[in-house]
C-alpha cells in the first residue's frame, strides 16, 4: 500500500472543467424544456382531475399515487433539439426561454406539444438572429460607404451647378434664331465657375 493515496494534499487541486458558452446554453435551454413538459404533465392531470370531480362528485384525488414524470422525448428528438439550441447565441439564450413560455402560456399544450412548441421558439429566435446579423453587416457596409462618401462631399470646388437659371440656352431658340447649335449637351445643366455669382 503506498503512502501517497495517504497524502491527497500533495497533489495539485483539481480544476472544474470549464464548460463553453454553447454548452451552457444547450444545458439551459434544455432544462427549461424539461421543467416545462413536467409542468405540462402537472396541469393535464389537474385538468383531468376537475373533470372526474365535475363527472362524479367526489373527489378521490388523495387517493391517486403519480408517476414521477411519465412522458420523455425520444432520443433523436432531443438531439436534434440539442443540435438547435447549440445555434443560439448566450445572449439569445433568454428571449428564447420568454418565447418559449409565451407560446406555453398561449396554447396550454399536452406534454407531447410541448418539444414542438420549443422548436418553434428556437426556430423564431434563429430567424431574429439572422435579420440582425444581416441588418449589422449592412450597416457595417453602410457605414464604410459612407465614409469614403463623405470624404468626397468635404471636398469643394469652384464651379457650381445652376440646372434653372435664366439664361440657359434651349434648341429651339436656336432653332428659331436660324443658328447653329454649339457643342454642349442640352439635357446636362450649366456649370458656372462662382467668380461669376
Amino acid at each position: 500500500m503506498s503512502l501517497t493515496s495517504w497524502f491527497k494534499w500533495n497533489e495539485p487541486p483539481r480544476r472544474m472543467s470549464q464548460r463553453s458558452p454553447t454548452e451552457m446554453v444547450v444545458e439551459t435551454l434544455m432544462m427549461e424544456l424539461d421543467w416545462q413538459i413536467k409542468e405540462a404533465e402537472k396541469q393535464q392531470r389537474d385538468r383531468e382531475n376537475e373533470y372526474r370531480k365535475i363527472k362524479t362528485g367526489v373527489d378521490y384525488s388523495w387517493l391517486i399515487s403519480y408517476q414521477k414524470h411519465s412522458y420523455d422525448i425520444s432520443p433523436g428528438e432531443r438531439l436534434q433539439l440539442e443540435d438547435l439550441c447549440s445555434k443560439i447565441c448566450p445572449s439569445y439564450c433568454g428571449p428564447v426561454i420568454i418565447r418559449f413560455r409565451q407560446l406555453i402560456a398561449e396554447y396550454e399544450p399536452e406534454a407531447t406539444e410541448v418539444s414542438r412548441l420549443f422548436r418553434s421558439a428556437l426556430h423564431d429566435v434563429i430567424e431574429k438572429m439572422k435579420e440582425e446579423e444581416a441588418a449589422n453587416k449592412l450597416a457595417r457596409q453602410w457605414n464604410t460607404k459612407h465614409k469614403t462618401s463623405l470624404s468626397l462631399t468635404n471636398f469643394r470646388s469652384r464651379s457650381r451647378i445652376s440646372p434653372f437659371s435664366s439664361d440657359i440656352k434651349t434648341i429651339s431658340e436656336d432653332v428659331e434664331r436660324g443658328t447653329d447649335p454649339t457643342r454642349r449637351v442640352w439635357s446636362m445643366p450649366e456649370f458656372r465657375s462662382t467668380r461669376d455669382y
